[in-house]
């Protein structure tokens, strides 16, 4: 699991943004809950490991789901920080040790929730002045700017940073939950991809990860678990 001092301080900022937390729809703590929780994780995840562009896929799902009102990514930016991109990620950019680099960070908001964080390092020789100047100056996401490049994407590392059932769950009895609201952490899962230009040539590096705010939307009443009963 992803557990960098970085990684845990973006979390922590997350959580302390305004939110609805008082109007979050509770998930149970229930055996259905969290096979449900896990199978909706995974839905969002496969969605955005087939997609040219996660900004599209988080956008539709948002709105898909209800999330807000508009459905409308946008990227709020984290100023002042940067982060040198490491060896590893120069290879895959197929950068030197000297070619200049640009890193963004930035939190991409459906309404007022904040879906994901992104850490993103791209060679802006290789987008338009257009495209830098947007980037340095508004909040478009990266794919909204960078989509006159026809961009592809090739998924370098997926991570799954939460496991709603327990080890061995499939060959087990359905364990009992504790019918009360299920813990859900900041962090479900995360990307690390290589964006590609219309030529397969890379430009781009960028990290994602994914926030419970996700799985924050309205769903059908569900039967009452009969383990939950009160007497």
């Amino acid at each position: 699991m992803l557990r960098t001092p970085a990684l845990l301080a973006s979390l922590l900022a997350i959580a302390a943004l305004p939110a609805r937390a008082e109007t979050r729809p509770a998930w149970p703590d229930t055996y259905l809950s969290r096979v449900e929780a896990m199978a909706v994780m995974q839905t969002l995840n496969a969605q955005l490991l087939a997609a040219r562009s996660a900004t599209t896929t988080l956008e539709a799902w948002c709105g898909a789901h209800g999330i807000a009102a508009e459905p409308r990514l946008v990227a709020r930016l984290v100023r002042e920080v940067d982060r040198p991109a490491s060896a590893e990620t120069r290879q895959r950019l197929q950068v030197g040790p000297d070619e200049p680099l640009r890193y963004r960070r930035v939190r991409l908001a459906c309404g007022d929730q904040v879906l994901s964080e992104a850490d993103n390092w791209y060679v802006p020789a290789r987008l338009t002045p257009e495209m830098n100047r947007a980037l340095d100056t508004s909040d478009t996401p990266f794919g909204r700017a960078v989509q006159g490049l026809k961009p592809t994407r090739q998924t370098v590392e997926s991570r799954l940073l939460w496991q709603p059932l327990p080890e061995g769950w499939d060959q087990a009895a359905p364990s009992a939950g504790s019918c009360g609201t299920l813990p859900v952490p900041e962090a479900l899962f995360s990307h690390r991809a290589v964006l590609f230009t219309a030529e397969r040539q890379p430009f781009s590096e960028v990290v994602e990860t994914y926030a419970r705010t996700v799985l924050d939307f309205a769903r059908a009443p569900r039967p009452a678990d009969p383990a939950c009963a009160k007497p």
